[in-house]
């Protein structure tokens, strides 16, 4: 008979009240989420789109993406958990070990740095992209997932597991920089000894 198959979903079916409680829960997160978050999103998509490419960035830039995304990172966690200490020392931990995973890896051979201009000249890559993205869509998961179930704040897995998360984007986009100013530091070294006295 029609609408006996297995597998079928009526109507009725308390799945299908599931799903449909779930959709409009996350409709109503969309709808009432601040326009600023959405501009935020487009700020950051623009940012990392334009490292897609080969591009120039000038040390004092460098360093002030690292600052903001990891102070984008870090207030995910305060906004999420405030001034709990394990959550801290969560995010501070992956940071820290994270950008020494990175500083042992050497940069990309195509990575240059003019002393004269204070600029890196760089291949594209995807990954501050990502790394912003993950960023964005972590601090909107948590926020959301908070907003309905608020006692997951007080659940130790969770607890760890987003301020770890967070810190690991920390410690690459750290990492990152600080690997960029030391070439840069090498290089004005050199610059300065090539320098007649």
């Amino acid at each position: 008979m029609a609408g006996t198959g297995v597998g079928t979903v009526h109507p009725s079916h308390p799945l299908t009240h599931l799903f449909t409680r779930r959709n409009a829960m996350l409709m109503q997160i969309v709808l009432h989420t601040p326009k600023w978050v959405f501009a935020v999103f487009v700020l950051l998509v623009w940012l990392g789109a334009r490292q897609l490419l080969s591009n120039s960035m000038s040390l004092n830039r460098v360093t002030l993406m690292a600052v903001a995304m990891g102070g984008l990172s870090l207030f995910g966690v305060i906004s999420a958990f405030g001034d709990s200490p394990g959550a801290l020392l969560g995010w501070a931990a992956a940071a820290a070990v994270l950008m020494a995973l990175l500083l042992q890896r050497p940069l990309p051979a195509t990575t240059r740095y003019d002393a004269a201009t204070r600029k890196f000249h760089m291949a594209g890559s995807a990954v501050p992209l990502m790394l912003m993205m993950g960023i964005f869509f972590t601090k909107y998961a948590v926020a959301a997932t908070l907003a309905l179930h608020p006692e997951l704040r007080h659940h130790a897995v969770f607890a760890l597991a987003i301020p770890v998360l967070y810190g690991a984007f920390t410690g690459i986009f750290v990492g990152r920089a600080v690997r960029l100013w030391k070439l840069a530091m090498a290089a004005d070294a050199v610059a300065s000894g090539a320098r007649p006295a």
